[in-house]
């Protein structure tokens, strides 16, 4: 009975690759191989090692002592004792290269079971850090929402958290509705704008009348075709007011009332201070 024969046919996959089967045994087992996928995996991990046995096999012997100086002590007081040469055996027995080849696919097993946890832990952090940013997100719009209904622009943010003080008026020909919040500074008097129910194309300034009739441009801007503060409206952004910011150098108590104007002098609304 061969080595082959004796063994268990999946255990013959370290013996065929270091090529210690001969001829009879090799092509059995290759007959056994084309519908082994066991066998295919193991082989597969192991052919890497042929470069390195090959190097074990063809390494040389331990050169042999001259006759008549079996201890090889010829020369050893003109030279020193040279140093042990290692033995490498020309072939390794069966039984210790089966051993070496399955320590080998142990370890190598190990090394994929952690390069799967590493895997699966990313697919987590992959899968799971959009889930948790949508969550901080949503609970970041609401509390934004909550305190800050209008947060799109500058203006906005001072019209509803540093105007004290808002005065309001509309127009019952134009239709045209503002409110004017106004600030107190060194300077004069900071206002912001809030213009509903105005379409365009126009170009309008928000004018600041005295008490005794002087006139100062507070700012001026441009109003788009669909309009701005339209709630009816089929274009998204005209739903949405108009906040612009100004600045007048009258004092607040000097100011009479302001007025919303088109460069062509027409009146769209006037707001009494």
């Amino acid at each position: 009975m061969t080595r082959y024969e004796q063994e268990s046919v999946h255990d013959a996959v370290g013996a065929y690759v270091l090529g210690v089967l001969d001829e009879a045994d090799a092509s059995a087992f290759e007959a056994h191989l084309a519908g082994c996928d066991l066998c295919a995996a193991r082989l597969d991990e192991f052919s890497g090692m042929e470069p390195m046995l090959a190097m074990l096999a063809d390494a040389p012997p331990a050169a042999a002592p001259p006759q008549g100086d079996p201890w090889g002590m010829a020369g050893a007081a003109d030279f020193p004792p040279p140093r042990p040469a290692p033995v490498v055996p020309a072939s390794p027995s069966p039984r210790v290269l089966d051993g070496l080849l399955d320590e080998v696919a142990v370890k190598r097993a190990a090394k994929r079971r952690r390069g799967m946890y590493l895997l699966a832990a990313c697919a987590a952090l992959i899968i799971g850090g959009p889930a948790v940013a949508v969550v901080v997100t949503a609970d970041d719009t609401r509390s934004s929402r909550a305190a800050d209904p209008h947060p799109t622009s500058p203006a906005e943010d001072a019209f509803f958290h540093h105007m004290e003080e808002k005065v309001e008026g509309s127009d019952a020909t134009t239709r045209v509705s503002a409110v004017v919040g106004l600030e107190k500074k060194g300077w004069g008097t900071h206002t912001v704008l809030e213009l509903k129910n105005v379409k365009g194309p126009l170009k309008c300034s928000l004018v600041a009348v005295s008490t005794t009739g002087e006139e100062e441009v507070v700012t001026s801007w441009a109003v788009p075709e669909w309009g701005y503060g339209i709630e009816d409206s089929p274009h998204e952004a005209a739903r949405n007011p108009l906040y612009v910011h100004g600045g007048a150098a009258m004092d607040r108590d000097e100011i009479d009332r302001f007025e919303v104007r088109t460069f062509d002098g027409t009146r769209l609304v006037e707001v009494d201070a």
